[in-house]
Protein backbone atom coordinates (compact mmCIF):
# COMPACT_ATOMS: atom_id res chain seq x y z
CA UNK A 1 0.00 0.00 0.00
CA UNK A 2 1.16 3.41 -0.88
CA UNK A 3 1.89 5.93 2.04
CA UNK A 4 -0.94 8.24 1.53
CA UNK A 5 -3.86 4.94 1.35
CA UNK A 6 -2.31 4.30 4.88
CA UNK A 7 -2.52 7.43 5.70
CA UNK A 8 -6.68 7.43 4.77
CA UNK A 9 -7.28 4.40 6.51
CA UNK A 10 -5.60 5.81 9.87
CA UNK A 11 -7.60 8.70 9.65
CA UNK A 12 -10.95 6.60 8.63
CA UNK A 13 -10.80 4.96 11.80
CA UNK A 14 -10.19 7.69 13.14
CA UNK A 15 -13.56 9.53 12.04
CA UNK A 16 -15.24 6.05 12.88
CA UNK A 17 -14.16 6.77 16.69
CA UNK A 18 -15.20 10.25 16.67
CA UNK A 19 -18.24 9.31 15.17
CA UNK A 20 -18.92 7.03 18.02
CA UNK A 21 -18.45 9.39 20.59
CA UNK A 22 -19.94 11.93 18.72
CA UNK A 23 -22.91 10.07 18.37
CA UNK A 24 -23.11 7.94 21.78
CA UNK A 25 -25.78 10.15 22.98
CA UNK A 26 -28.17 8.60 19.59
CA UNK A 27 -28.08 5.91 21.77
CA UNK A 28 -27.92 6.17 25.35
CA UNK A 29 -29.39 10.17 25.99
CA UNK A 30 -32.45 9.08 26.37
CA UNK A 31 -31.80 5.99 29.16
CA UNK A 32 -29.38 8.33 31.12
CA UNK A 33 -31.86 11.02 31.07
CA UNK A 34 -34.59 8.25 32.81
CA UNK A 35 -31.73 6.84 34.79
CA UNK A 36 -32.52 3.53 33.97
CA UNK A 37 -28.66 3.38 33.52
CA UNK A 38 -25.66 5.33 35.04
CA UNK A 39 -23.67 7.18 31.80
CA UNK A 40 -21.60 4.62 32.32
CA UNK A 41 -23.29 1.53 32.06
CA UNK A 42 -25.33 3.36 28.85
CA UNK A 43 -22.17 3.97 27.07
CA UNK A 44 -20.68 -0.03 27.75
CA UNK A 45 -24.61 -1.14 26.42
CA UNK A 46 -24.58 1.03 23.78
CA UNK A 47 -21.18 0.35 22.19
CA UNK A 48 -21.70 -3.62 23.34
CA UNK A 49 -24.50 -3.71 20.28
CA UNK A 50 -22.82 -1.02 18.17
CA UNK A 51 -20.15 -3.52 17.51
CA UNK A 52 -22.66 -6.77 17.29
CA UNK A 53 -24.04 -4.75 14.54
CA UNK A 54 -21.19 -6.04 12.34
CA UNK A 55 -22.03 -10.05 12.34
CA UNK A 56 -25.87 -8.70 11.81
CA UNK A 57 -24.85 -7.12 8.99
CA UNK A 58 -22.13 -9.81 7.79
CA UNK A 59 -23.97 -13.12 8.63
CA UNK A 60 -27.68 -12.45 8.84
CA UNK A 61 -28.50 -9.35 6.58
CA UNK A 62 -24.57 -10.71 4.25
CA UNK A 63 -24.22 -7.37 2.66
CA UNK A 64 -23.35 -3.95 3.76
CA UNK A 65 -25.15 -1.31 1.54
CA UNK A 66 -24.78 1.99 3.00
CA UNK A 67 -21.29 1.29 3.01
CA UNK A 68 -21.66 0.60 -0.90
CA UNK A 69 -23.89 3.89 -0.98
CA UNK A 70 -21.30 5.93 -0.14
CA UNK A 71 -18.97 4.69 -1.99
CA UNK A 72 -20.40 5.40 -5.24
CA UNK A 73 -21.38 8.97 -4.12
CA UNK A 74 -19.27 10.05 -6.91
CA UNK A 75 -18.63 9.25 -10.39
CA UNK A 76 -15.25 7.25 -10.24
CA UNK A 77 -13.44 9.05 -12.88
CA UNK A 78 -13.74 11.80 -9.80
CA UNK A 79 -11.93 9.93 -7.40
CA UNK A 80 -8.55 9.43 -6.49
CA UNK A 81 -6.54 9.25 -2.95
CA UNK A 82 -6.00 12.97 -2.56
CA UNK A 83 -9.58 13.56 -3.15
CA UNK A 84 -10.50 11.07 -0.47
CA UNK A 85 -7.94 11.99 2.26
CA UNK A 86 -9.69 15.39 1.55
CA UNK A 87 -12.70 14.34 2.23
CA UNK A 88 -11.91 12.48 5.79
CA UNK A 89 -9.96 16.06 6.85
CA UNK A 90 -12.96 18.21 6.28
CA UNK A 91 -15.21 15.78 8.23
CA UNK A 92 -12.97 15.33 11.08
CA UNK A 93 -12.83 18.70 11.43
CA UNK A 94 -16.61 19.28 11.34
CA UNK A 95 -17.31 16.98 13.80
CA UNK A 96 -14.91 17.71 16.39
CA UNK A 97 -16.18 21.78 16.31
CA UNK A 98 -19.65 20.37 16.46
CA UNK A 99 -18.71 18.21 19.46
CA UNK A 100 -17.12 20.95 20.78
CA UNK A 101 -19.85 23.31 21.02
CA UNK A 102 -22.36 20.10 22.00
CA UNK A 103 -24.61 20.75 18.41
CA UNK A 104 -25.52 16.51 17.45
CA UNK A 105 -24.86 17.40 13.60
CA UNK A 106 -24.75 14.07 11.36
CA UNK A 107 -21.59 12.14 10.84
CA UNK A 108 -22.87 11.00 8.06
CA UNK A 109 -23.31 13.96 5.84
CA UNK A 110 -20.53 15.55 7.01
CA UNK A 111 -18.61 12.04 5.20
CA UNK A 112 -20.49 12.67 2.11
CA UNK A 113 -20.52 16.47 2.06
CA UNK A 114 -16.69 16.28 2.71
CA UNK A 115 -16.26 13.78 -0.27
CA UNK A 116 -18.25 15.53 -2.75
CA UNK A 117 -16.71 19.13 -2.04
CA UNK A 118 -13.47 17.49 -2.68
CA UNK A 119 -14.52 15.46 -5.66
CA UNK A 120 -16.03 19.03 -7.36
CA UNK A 121 -12.46 20.70 -6.61
CA UNK A 122 -10.71 18.27 -8.10
CA UNK A 123 -12.86 18.81 -11.04
CA UNK A 124 -13.06 22.45 -11.22
CA UNK A 125 -17.26 22.14 -11.35
CA UNK A 126 -19.96 20.25 -10.54
CA UNK A 127 -19.06 18.46 -14.42
CA UNK A 128 -16.36 17.78 -16.69
CA UNK A 129 -16.44 16.54 -20.52
CA UNK A 130 -20.29 15.99 -19.82
CA UNK A 131 -19.66 13.99 -17.12
CA UNK A 132 -21.39 14.32 -13.47
CA UNK A 133 -19.12 14.62 -11.05
CA UNK A 134 -21.87 13.96 -8.47
CA UNK A 135 -23.41 10.38 -8.70
CA UNK A 136 -26.90 12.07 -8.27
CA UNK A 137 -28.91 8.71 -7.94
CA UNK A 138 -27.11 7.73 -4.65
CA UNK A 139 -27.07 11.61 -3.66
CA UNK A 140 -30.54 12.70 -3.78
CA UNK A 141 -32.16 10.30 -1.60
CA UNK A 142 -29.52 11.47 0.86
CA UNK A 143 -30.27 14.74 0.98
CA UNK A 144 -33.98 14.04 0.84
CA UNK A 145 -34.03 12.08 4.12
CA UNK A 146 -32.30 15.18 5.93
CA UNK A 147 -35.72 15.83 6.59
CA UNK A 148 -37.77 12.62 5.83
CA UNK A 149 -35.94 10.73 8.72
CA UNK A 150 -36.43 12.97 11.83
CA UNK A 151 -40.29 13.19 10.28
CA UNK A 152 -40.43 9.76 9.85
CA UNK A 153 -39.38 9.12 13.20
CA UNK A 154 -41.55 12.48 14.93
CA UNK A 155 -44.36 10.42 13.13
CA UNK A 156 -43.72 6.98 14.52
CA UNK A 157 -42.93 7.76 18.02
CA UNK A 158 -46.12 9.66 18.79
CA UNK A 159 -48.15 6.98 17.02
CA UNK A 160 -46.02 4.34 19.48
CA UNK A 161 -46.70 6.42 22.55
CA UNK A 162 -50.76 6.99 21.50
CA UNK A 163 -50.32 3.07 21.50
CA UNK A 164 -48.91 2.69 24.85
CA UNK A 165 -50.55 5.15 26.93
CA UNK A 166 -53.47 3.97 25.71
CA UNK A 167 -52.36 0.35 26.21
CA UNK A 168 -51.12 0.92 29.17
CA UNK A 169 -54.06 3.04 30.56
CA UNK A 170 -55.54 1.18 33.33
CA UNK A 171 -52.17 -0.03 34.65
CA UNK A 172 -50.91 0.55 37.98
CA UNK A 173 -48.59 3.80 37.23
CA UNK A 174 -45.67 2.69 39.61
CA UNK A 175 -45.85 -0.97 37.82
CA UNK A 176 -45.62 0.28 34.62
CA UNK A 177 -42.79 2.97 35.34
CA UNK A 178 -41.17 -0.16 36.36
CA UNK A 179 -41.89 -2.26 33.01
CA UNK A 180 -41.05 0.45 30.70
CA UNK A 181 -37.82 0.99 31.98
CA UNK A 182 -36.91 -2.79 31.24
CA UNK A 183 -38.47 -2.15 27.76
CA UNK A 184 -36.18 0.90 27.44
CA UNK A 185 -33.11 -1.39 28.18
CA UNK A 186 -34.40 -3.57 24.70
CA UNK A 187 -35.32 -0.29 22.82
CA UNK A 188 -32.27 1.11 23.39
CA UNK A 189 -30.32 -1.96 22.61
CA UNK A 190 -32.35 -2.37 19.41
CA UNK A 191 -31.45 1.61 18.63
CA UNK A 192 -27.67 1.26 18.89
CA UNK A 193 -27.92 -2.28 17.09
CA UNK A 194 -29.31 0.25 14.36
CA UNK A 195 -26.56 2.87 14.55
CA UNK A 196 -23.72 0.61 14.21
CA UNK A 197 -25.16 -1.07 11.29
CA UNK A 198 -25.52 2.53 9.73
CA UNK A 199 -22.60 4.32 10.54
CA UNK A 200 -20.16 2.00 10.72
CA UNK A 201 -20.55 1.18 7.10
CA UNK A 202 -20.26 4.73 5.86
CA UNK A 203 -16.58 4.60 7.04
CA UNK A 204 -16.44 1.62 4.96
CA UNK A 205 -17.62 3.07 1.83
CA UNK A 206 -14.65 5.93 2.10
CA UNK A 207 -11.89 3.33 2.57
CA UNK A 208 -13.74 0.93 0.10
CA UNK A 209 -13.44 4.18 -2.66
CA UNK A 210 -10.03 4.47 -1.61
CA UNK A 211 -8.71 0.83 -1.81
CA UNK A 212 -10.99 0.71 -5.10
CA UNK A 213 -9.26 2.79 -6.64
CA UNK A 214 -6.22 1.63 -5.31
CA UNK A 215 -6.83 -2.06 -6.89
CA UNK A 216 -8.08 -0.47 -10.20
CA UNK A 217 -5.44 2.82 -11.45
CA UNK A 218 -2.21 2.16 -9.15
CA UNK A 219 -2.09 -2.02 -9.09
CA UNK A 220 -3.92 -2.74 -12.00
CA UNK A 221 -5.41 -6.08 -9.82
CA UNK A 222 -6.84 -8.00 -12.66
CA UNK A 223 -9.68 -9.24 -10.78
CA UNK A 224 -11.33 -5.89 -10.11
CA UNK A 225 -10.39 -4.79 -13.79
CA UNK A 226 -12.58 -7.27 -15.44
CA UNK A 227 -15.33 -6.35 -12.61
CA UNK A 228 -15.02 -2.51 -13.62
CA UNK A 229 -15.31 -3.70 -17.38
CA UNK A 230 -18.45 -5.26 -16.74
CA UNK A 231 -21.34 -3.46 -16.12
CA UNK A 232 -23.23 -5.97 -13.96
CA UNK A 233 -19.27 -6.82 -12.44
CA UNK A 234 -18.75 -3.02 -11.70
CA UNK A 235 -21.61 -3.00 -8.37
CA UNK A 236 -19.98 -6.09 -7.38
CA UNK A 237 -16.79 -3.99 -6.61
CA UNK A 238 -17.66 -3.73 -3.20
CA UNK A 239 -18.69 -6.95 -2.39
CA UNK A 240 -14.79 -8.22 -3.70
CA UNK A 241 -13.45 -5.66 -2.21
CA UNK A 242 -15.24 -6.99 1.75
CA UNK A 243 -14.38 -10.14 0.58
CA UNK A 244 -10.65 -9.27 -0.28
CA UNK A 245 -10.56 -6.85 3.06
CA UNK A 246 -12.35 -8.34 5.65
CA UNK A 247 -10.68 -6.92 8.55
CA UNK A 248 -12.23 -3.22 6.91
CA UNK A 249 -15.59 -3.57 8.76
CA UNK A 250 -14.94 -5.39 11.05
CA UNK A 251 -12.55 -2.83 12.52
CA UNK A 252 -15.13 0.06 11.46
CA UNK A 253 -17.48 -1.77 13.78
CA UNK A 254 -14.92 -2.28 16.91
CA UNK A 255 -13.92 1.68 16.12
CA UNK A 256 -17.23 2.88 16.12
CA UNK A 257 -18.18 1.12 18.84
CA UNK A 258 -14.40 2.44 21.13
CA UNK A 259 -15.81 5.49 20.24
CA UNK A 260 -19.38 5.00 21.72
CA UNK A 261 -17.75 3.58 24.89
CA UNK A 262 -15.88 6.96 25.41
CA UNK A 263 -19.19 8.96 25.30
CA UNK A 264 -19.66 12.58 24.18
CA UNK A 265 -21.39 13.90 27.62
CA UNK A 266 -22.15 17.28 25.96
CA UNK A 267 -23.95 16.27 23.33
CA UNK A 268 -26.11 13.80 25.41
CA UNK A 269 -27.25 16.88 27.47
CA UNK A 270 -28.25 17.66 24.21
CA UNK A 271 -30.65 14.94 22.93
CA UNK A 272 -31.44 14.21 26.85
CA UNK A 273 -32.66 17.27 28.46
CA UNK A 274 -32.83 20.67 26.10
CA UNK A 275 -35.25 18.97 23.55
CA UNK A 276 -38.00 17.73 26.00
CA UNK A 277 -38.03 15.96 29.15
CA UNK A 278 -38.34 12.44 28.68
CA UNK A 279 -40.03 9.82 30.95
CA UNK A 280 -39.05 5.44 30.60
CA UNK A 281 -42.06 5.21 28.34
CA UNK A 282 -41.20 8.39 26.01
CA UNK A 283 -37.88 7.00 26.29
CA UNK A 284 -39.20 3.41 24.99
CA UNK A 285 -41.28 5.34 22.24
CA UNK A 286 -38.20 7.26 21.04
CA UNK A 287 -35.94 4.63 20.70
CA UNK A 288 -38.50 2.11 19.74
CA UNK A 289 -39.17 4.53 16.45
CA UNK A 290 -35.65 5.11 15.97
CA UNK A 291 -34.11 1.97 15.60
CA UNK A 292 -37.38 0.91 13.21
CA UNK A 293 -36.56 3.95 11.17
CA UNK A 294 -32.46 3.19 11.25
CA UNK A 295 -33.44 -0.57 10.13
CA UNK A 296 -35.96 0.11 7.36
CA UNK A 297 -33.39 2.97 5.42
CA UNK A 298 -30.39 0.16 5.68
CA UNK A 299 -32.86 -1.91 3.80
CA UNK A 300 -33.27 0.34 1.49
CA UNK A 301 -29.27 0.97 1.29
CA UNK A 302 -30.36 4.97 2.34
CA UNK A 303 -27.36 6.39 4.81
CA UNK A 304 -29.16 8.38 6.68
CA UNK A 305 -28.19 10.29 10.04
CA UNK A 306 -28.60 8.23 13.44
CA UNK A 307 -28.44 11.74 14.64
CA UNK A 308 -31.75 13.43 13.04
CA UNK A 309 -33.75 10.50 13.14
CA UNK A 310 -33.81 10.19 16.98
CA UNK A 311 -33.72 14.01 17.45
CA UNK A 312 -37.02 13.66 15.23
CA UNK A 313 -38.53 10.54 17.50
CA UNK A 314 -37.76 12.98 20.59
CA UNK A 315 -39.94 15.98 19.41
CA UNK A 316 -42.40 13.00 18.32
CA UNK A 317 -42.63 12.12 22.01
CA UNK A 318 -42.92 15.71 23.72
CA UNK A 319 -45.57 16.41 21.00
CA UNK A 320 -47.50 13.92 22.60
CA UNK A 321 -48.17 15.86 25.33
CA UNK A 322 -48.37 19.23 23.82
CA UNK A 323 -46.56 21.42 21.55
CA UNK A 324 -44.94 23.39 23.96
CA UNK A 325 -43.52 20.79 26.09
CA UNK A 326 -40.68 21.29 22.63
CA UNK A 327 -38.00 23.12 23.01
CA UNK A 328 -38.44 24.64 19.59
CA UNK A 329 -35.74 27.13 19.71
CA UNK A 330 -33.23 24.30 20.60
CA UNK A 331 -34.94 22.40 17.72
CA UNK A 332 -34.72 24.96 15.00
CA UNK A 333 -30.60 25.54 15.93
CA UNK A 334 -30.21 22.22 15.51
CA UNK A 335 -31.71 22.15 11.84
CA UNK A 336 -29.89 24.61 10.80
CA UNK A 337 -26.77 23.17 11.88
CA UNK A 338 -28.31 19.86 9.96
CA UNK A 339 -28.73 21.92 6.38
CA UNK A 340 -25.25 23.66 6.82
CA UNK A 341 -23.37 20.07 7.46
CA UNK A 342 -22.70 19.17 3.78
CA UNK A 343 -22.16 22.71 2.31
CA UNK A 344 -19.78 23.75 4.94
CA UNK A 345 -18.17 20.19 4.84
CA UNK A 346 -17.97 20.24 0.65
CA UNK A 347 -16.54 23.68 1.10
CA UNK A 348 -13.58 22.81 4.14
CA UNK A 349 -12.87 19.23 1.67
CA UNK A 350 -12.38 21.61 -1.43
CA UNK A 351 -10.10 23.97 0.84
CA UNK A 352 -8.16 20.74 2.04
CA UNK A 353 -7.60 19.45 -1.49
CA UNK A 354 -6.01 22.70 -2.90
CA UNK A 355 -3.70 22.59 0.08
CA UNK A 356 -2.88 18.52 -0.62
CA UNK A 357 -2.09 19.33 -4.39
CA UNK A 358 0.31 21.83 -3.48
CA UNK A 359 2.34 18.95 -1.50
CA UNK A 360 1.69 15.76 -3.42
Amino acid sequence: MTPILILIIVLAFIFDYINGFHDAANSIANIVSTKVLTPFQAVVWAAFFNFAAFFISAYIIGEFKIGNTIAKTVNENFINLEVILAGLLAAICWNLTTWWFGIPSSSSHTLIGGFMGAAIAFAHGFSQHGTDVVNYAKVVPTFLFILAAPLIGMFMAFIITILIVHLFKNSNPYKAESKFKKFQLVASAALSLGHGGNDAQKVMGIIGAAIIYYELKITHNSVYLNLASSKVGHDKLFGQFVKDYWWVPFTSFLCIGLGTLSGGWKIIKTMGTKITKITPLEGVSADTAGAITLYLTEHLGIPVSTTHTITGAIIGVGATKRLSAVRWGVTINLLWAWILTIPVSAVLAATFYYVIKLFI
